[in-house]
């Protein structure tokens, strides 16, 4: 199935009629922000569930106070036309939601102050985010992390991703699957799109919110996960490069990218070069409970579609 409608300027649309200008603001200065949710299909129940629907919306609205980004819906409100666009859509497969805000005014000047504010939503079927799930090979970048100081990476500001941009293709061109990213001070951030974890003595460790990461749902759900499931600790903390090397595991993590192996880092393989017993047992869990198989986690999932029970 491909994309159909979009909600935009307030309502669903024929995503042919979701078309801003040329001369958007948003689109000559990167002056908005997005967000990244996913929805899983069940084909048992037949059933599409919206992983942490809500939490991605208070994540969204936090971007756009950063922004100065004043709409006219508050989380509910959100969470109510993507509810209705889906269903609109009809999707019956894995599928990604990308709501956006942006300065939509259209002249030259740029500020984010005295201008107007808009709202679009577009859902598209989306599989893997890299192909190599369970052995990604990867590179350290020589492009640093955006700096907290010049533009947050905690928003998801759509002209930030420029950074990711070039940081994902200079691995890619180079042979790898993705790269991890320094920052400034030359500690290990995170991946062009994606946080990080390693494992070290039993424990996961990863960087802390102040080393230029995003604040992620998945970063956050996995530390949960990991300590009320699997009794792992989870350690936030800065990371040297060449800690890198010497890791039990590595994996990314986010709503795009889901959880993805680390098998090699900068030509040296993490270990024995295979996914690792503790990533296996986090993407079961995860996967499991967005695809609502899992009772005592059904509060993190949204299901789209009415349920018709049987009398």
């Amino acid at each position: 199935m491909t994309t159909k409608y979009a909600f935009f300027e307030g309502r669903i649309v024929p995503i042919d009629e979701a078309k801003i200008s040329i001369m958007t603001h948003a689109f000559n200065y990167g002056t908005g922000c997005f967000e990244g949710i996913r929805a899983y299909w069940n084909r048992d129940e037949e059933q599409l569930y919206v992983f942490k629907l809500r939490e991605h919306y208070d994540r969204f609205l936090r971007s756009c106070h950063i922004l100065f980004i004043s709409l006219p819906y508050g989380v509910d409100e959100l969470c109510s036309a993507t509810l209705e666009l889906l269903r609109k859509e009809g999707f019956r497969e894995d599928t990604y939601i990308r709501p956006l805000a942006y300065k939509a005014d259209t002249g030259i000047g740029v500020r984010l102050h005295d201008l107007e504010d808009q709202f679009a939503l577009f859902a598209t079927p989306f599989g893997k985010y890299i192909e190599k799930e369970e052995g990604a090979k990867v590179g350290v970048s020589s492009w640093r992390r955006i700096n907290d100081n010049a533009v947050p990476a905690r928003a998801k500001i759509t002209g930030a991703y420029i950074n990711s941009a070039l940081i994902k293709t200079d691995a890619v061109m180079n042979g790898f699957d993705e790269a991890i990213v320094l920052t400034q001070e030359g500690h290990v951030s995170e991946g062009s799109a994606e946080n990080l974890f390693i494992v070290r003595d039993g424990k996961l460790i990863t960087s802390p919110v102040t080393d230029d990461i995003l604040e992620g749902i998945t970063r956050s759900t996995l530390i949960e996960l990991a300590g009320k499931e699997l009794a792992i600790e989870t350690i936030e903390r800065p990371i040297d490069r060449t800690e890198l090397y010497v890791a039990e595991e590595a994996f990314f993590c986010g709503t795009g990218v889901q959880i993805v192996a680390i098998t090699e880092i900068d030509h040296r393989p993490v270990q024995t070069g295979k996914i690792g017993p503790i990533v296996t047992q986090l993407r079961d869990l995860y996967f499991s409970i967005a695809r609502g198989e899992r009772e005592d986690y059904m509060e993190w999932i949204t299901p789209v579609y009415a349920v018709v029970h049987a009398v």
